[in-house]
């Protein structure tokens, strides 16, 4: 080892010492993963329900700003730490371009909730980051500068809301300060809601809370500063339903971060889709890997507090015994042992969406290779047909390609064989009553739904349906916007 490397590790021990960051994973997780933290691992509480909603919208428009007035505000009632913008954009590319790259993660209360926060990338280049930030909310704020009105990732970003199973979003119009014309601020109102009905969301129900997060950061114009974000705050309690938490499930997070805490291991983190799990557990870590990986989990931190079990909804970090950096990949699963196998191939029945929708402006023929998003994971795919379905003499399909009604689908199907690069966990599968389906050992039985994390660009998947006695599946590559619950 170098001598710098020895200093270095030297260093980073005696400063965990010194700042009395006894637990690791709070020494090592930050809001971005892989920051030392400088305050006490505290206990993490459980007194109110927890909802996971985050920011989206186009680049510029106020989204990380408006993070830390909520931060702010909250803040001022005990229901949160103060985050200003250099804490919630910390990396140093950020502060240079003045822009969100990746997601942070932020906790505050309101009188009602707990809330675990993801501020997205609003920039074109970083909608993977988005996409990743997206798939673990159960709603949404979603910001339109009064200046712009909407714009290409307002319009993007809808749509990418919906395909992952956003149901619910309110909308904040930020920097009302810059606009005296009232008929303005009427008009983005009125173009606002025509947009949200027209990507299949309420539009003349959704919230609209007009306000200046810059002016609640700085304490002036207290009418469209405290006053809104307390509005919006109450909005979202409203309107953004308490989801249901499947407790009972065998234990499954998607891994969003990895990094390594030196002598103790490595850490884990991401958002729990079902099932507890508590300390000193067997999990495995399965997929991107032929054999699942097993481990021991030593140490959790939920929302950067010290806890015992996580749970379905929380945001947790876990420190696995024994594991190195590189043997975990963002896109992976920890669940319980023996209830998932990941699988390579699948059977398809695909819709592609049009360029109106947000998709392709043309077809494409067999080995087109799509990036697909599942939870967190981006994989490459194969796209063929097999002989003897529909297509496979003109070994093309068009972005035009009707989807399939509930009836038909079991008939008419049109065919393709998905090949991705590497194996993949299952999808879980979420029904018309709220409860999960995973298709872990039972990938040979009958079975219907929607996956809840979809798509993206023309490859959305949104329902899915095994067929008997091999590990298959039927997945419906729909448009939610004109399909929002196409159930088979």
């Amino acid at each position: 080892m170098s001598s710098f490397a020895s200093a270095f590790l030297r260093t980073s021990r005696a400063a965990l010492r010194s700042n009395g960051a006894a637990n690791p994973v709070q020494a090592a997780w930050g809001s971005r993963g892989g920051a030392y933290m400088r305050n006490y691992a505290t206990a993490f509480e459980r007194t109110k329900p927890h909802v996971n909603i985050g920011t989206i919208g186009h680049v510029d428009h106020g989204k990380t700003t408006l993070t830390a007035a909520i931060t702010k505000r909250q803040a001022e009632k005990g229901y949160a730490n103060f985050l200003d913008y250099a804490s919630i954009d910390k990396a140093p590319e950020e502060r240079k371009r003045g822009i969100t790259i990746s997601t942070a993660h932020i906790e505050y209360q309101t009188d009602a909730r707990h809330y675990a926060h993801v501020d997205c990338p609003g920039h074109a280049d970083y909608i993977k980051n988005m996409i990743t930030g997206a798939a673990s909310m159960d709603g949404a704020i979603i910001v339109v500068a009064a200046s712009d009105g909407q714009m290409p990732q307002t319009r993007e970003h809808l749509l990418l809301a919906r395909q992952v199973g956003i149901q619910k979003i309110v909308v904040f119009v930020n920097k009302v300060d810059a606009i005296e014309d009232k008929e303005m601020l009427e008009l983005v109102e009125m173009e606002m809601r025509e947009l949200l009905s027209s990507y299949g969301f309420e539009g003349d129900e959704t919230p609209i809370v007009m306000g200046s997060a810059l002016c609640a950061l700085e304490n002036r114009q207290p009418e469209i500063g405290t006053t809104q974000i307390d509005n919006l705050m109450n909005a979202v309690d409203e309107w953004i339903p308490t989801p249901q938490r499947d407790l009972e499930k065998p234990f499954l997070m998607s891994v969003e971060d990895v990094f390594s805490i030196p002598g103790r291991g490595t850490v884990v983190s991401g958002r729990v889709e079902r099932g507890t799990l508590k300390k000193d557990s067997e999990i495995e870590l399965v997929g991107k890997n032929k054999v699942p990986i097993k481990t021991k989990v030593t140490d959790i931190e939920t929302f950067k507090k010290s806890c015992d079990e996580s749970r379905a909804g929380d945001n947790s970090g876990l420190l696995l015994r024994g594991i190195k950096r590189e043997d975990v990949n963002r896109g992976m699963v920890v669940v319980k042992p023996g209830t998932v196998t990941s699988h390579k191939k699948f059977l398809v029945s695909m819709y592609v969406l049009t360029k109106e929708e947000g998709g392709r402006h043309t077809g494409f023929h067999g080995n087109y290779r799509p990036q697909i998003f599942i939870r967190t994971a981006d994989e490459a795919a194969a796209i063929d047909w097999p002989e003897g379905t529909e297509d496979a003499d003109s070994k093309m399909v068009m972005p035009d390609l009707l989807p399939l009604s509930r009836d038909s689908a079991s008939t008419s199907a049109r065919v393709a064989a998905l090949k991705f690069d590497n194996n993949l966990p299952p999808w879980s599968l979420a029904m018309p009553t709220g409860n999960s389906l995973d298709l872990g050992r039972r990938f040979g039985q009958d079975t219907g739904g929607f996956i809840d994390h979809r798509g993206h660009h023309g490859v959305c998947l949104t329902g899915i349906s095994v067929q008997k006695g091999s590990p298959k599946a039927t997945v419906l590559f729909s448009t939610s916007v004109a399909y929002p619950g196409l159930y088979f």
